[in-house]
């Protein structure tokens, strides 16, 4: 009989063997309400965590369920700290209540009187908080956001119930097909992603991410949640092609006309009651020292509802401006929760907890998502190049292992092998990127092309006018390219695990032959690049994605047989 797959150590960390015949139910149920830190090969690393323990609660989860599964599945006793740690940070989720109040103020309300009294006593608690004679403790309304921050950094996340805002009305309908079409319809989980968000009544629905890998439609759900709403919505996103998509597809699903959907990015300021904006917009102003010059956009619509794309993205201006309004209802959509800057405490108190996630590879299993086949491609550094990176400094070396010229001989083999399909060859470095355009004759697009210029070669890519496309990291976000099938990444950004997911969603839309994708991530081996390569990898490994290992000699050659063969 097989031992059970974890051990919890006393650190809060939990290991759990890979080989093992229930390593993937393990890997799920975990993933509720764990964090997966490191993956090799025999052993995945997660870490139990006081935000990851509230996201679980926020989800519906039982702590004496998750204590007794890890209890049956513990390999050795776990040490009764470790549980009782868990259920502590269980008891802190909604224990603090924030309340409507009178005169423009707000009630900080407990059952624990004993832990109220001491949290306002602190002083970035205190200097928020005023304290009756009856022993109530309030605060002013514009300080909601504020006091929230400083209460989760303390460990006590507050179950807000203060209310919110109604914003202009807006009503509209979906779009009704045209007789003989088959029309729109939303798939159930993202009705169910939707319905998750509002729940808990008119005090409590309306704030939360909402977690659905990229290729799941996770715009749709914004919409869905606007037109639950009926309110003036304003929706940041991170570029002004992912405007100008979302622009379209609330064009396409609504009966809102082109004058009630406006965009508001660097070319064009139009405050509608569906505003779109960039985060980079939002971030903008004249001079370091000068304010920003568009952060009052969110009170200049009447909005409603606030949608953050991409939340995980979500800059640290925008997080203060966010603290700012929380009397409006706010929606995140992601494809994971991990920031690398490690913030995600701040989207939890400021945008809300996780209110619905689903894992990629059951909507795979349902036909949603392809199925995907991850290749890493170790590439040797030639003699001359390894001189040079043993004797450069760190940083110097991540671009010297990047820069790999190496890697083109294997760009050429995964086109030629791929000659039939629609490929995306995405990467970090501009200087690179122009190399291989120019070798390989592929359009490219980088922060540098022109919008216009971006939509016409987007364009040309889904009409199937244009095969192959060279990206910049401008491409691993909102944009839709349903048709690419193959993502060939020569370069990331260190070991940035969402960027990987993003890269990865590029190529999962479903396709007509229903047959799989082919993502292939090309590092130099034995450098740093391999390294950061297997932190990129987590977020994959946790959703349940097998990365095949294969060296670069060995692919070349496949390449040139097939080709010889042709």
């Amino acid at each position: 009989m097989n031992e059970p797959p974890l051990i919890v150590q006393t650190d809060r960390t939990v290991l759990l063997e890979t080989r093992h015949p229930e390593y993937e139910a393990a890997r799920d149920r975990l993933a509720r309400f764990a964090e997966l830190e490191k993956s090799p090969e025999y052993v995945h690393f997660y870490r139990l965590t006081p935000v990851s323990i509230w996201n679980a609660a926020a989800l519906g989860e039982d702590i004496e369920g998750i204590v007794q599964w890890l209890v049956q599945q513990s390999r050795f006793p776990i040490v009764p700290t470790v549980l009782a740690q868990i259920r502590e940070w269980f008891r802190r989720y909604g224990l603090l209540r924030m309340l409507p109040g009178g005169g423009g103020r707000l009630r900080l309300c407990s059952d624990d009187a004993t832990v109220l009294a001491t949290l306002v006593e602190h002083p970035t608690v205190a200097a928020l908080v005023t304290i009756a004679d009856d022993g109530e403790a309030s605060l002013d309304a514009g300080a909601r956001g504020e006091l929230k921050q400083a209460l989760v950094k303390l460990g006590y996340p507050v179950d807000d119930r203060a209310g919110y805002r109604s914003g202009s009305v807006l009503p509209f309908a979906w779009r009704q097909a045209a007789p003989g079409t088959p029309g729109f319809r939303l798939r159930d989980y993202q009705i169910a992603a939707a319905a998750a968000f509002h729940a808990g009544g008119s005090d409590r629905g309306g704030c939360g991410v909402v977690v659905l890998p990229c290729g799941a439609g996770k715009t749709v759900v914004g919409i869905a949640a606007m037109h639950q709403l009926q309110t003036n919505t304003l929706v940041l996103t991170t570029n002004t092609v992912a405007v100008r998509q979302w622009c379209r597809e609330v064009l396409d699903k609504t009966d809102l006309s082109a004058e009630q959907v406006g965009e508001y990015t660097g070319e064009q300021k139009q405050i509608r009651p569906v505003t779109v904006a960039t985060y980079q917009i939002l971030t903008h102003r004249k001079g370091k020292l000068e304010a920003f010059t568009h952060l009052d956009l969110f009170d200049r619509g009447e909005f409603g509802l606030i949608v953050y794309d991409e939340v995980h993205l979500l800059p640290a201006p925008v997080f203060r401006a966010t603290a700012g309004i929380q009397a409006r209802r706010r929606l995140g959509l992601t494809a994971t929760l991990v920031r690398e800057d490690g913030r995600a405490d701040e989207v939890f108190s400021l945008i809300g907890p996780k209110r619905y996630e689903l894992p990629w590879k059951q909507l795979e299993r349902q036909g949603f998502l392809a199925p995907a086949r991850c290749v890493e491609v170790r590439v040797p550094l030639d003699p001359v190049r390894a001189e040079r990176y043993a004797a450069a400094g760190a940083r110097a070396q991540i671009r010297i292992a990047a820069d790999n010229e190496r890697k083109d001989d294997v760009v050429g083999a995964l086109l030629r092998a791929h000659a039939g399909d629609r490929v995306l060859v995405i990467g970090q470095y501009l200087e690179q990127l122009q190399h291989l355009a120019t070798v390989f004759r592929l359009p490219l697009i980088t922060g540098q092309t022109p919008n216009a210029e971006r939509d016409r070669l987007y364009a040309a890519f889904r009409a199937g006018e244009l095969p192959r496309l060279c990206v910049s990291k401008v491409g691993n976000f909102a944009i839709d390219l349903p048709d690419a099938n193959v993502a060939i990444q020569v370069s990331g950004t260190f070991g940035s695990r969402q960027e990987e997911a993003q890269r990865l969603g590029r190529v999962l839309r479903p396709k007509q032959d229903g047959g799989p994708a082919s993502f292939y991530s090309l590092v130099s081996a034995d450098t740093r690049e391999q390294e950061f390569g297997k932190k990129r990898q987590l977020f994959l490994t946790e959703q349940g994605y097998a990365y095949a290992i294969v060296g670069a000699a060995d692919l070349v050659a496949a390449g040139a047989a097939a080709k010889e063969r042709a």
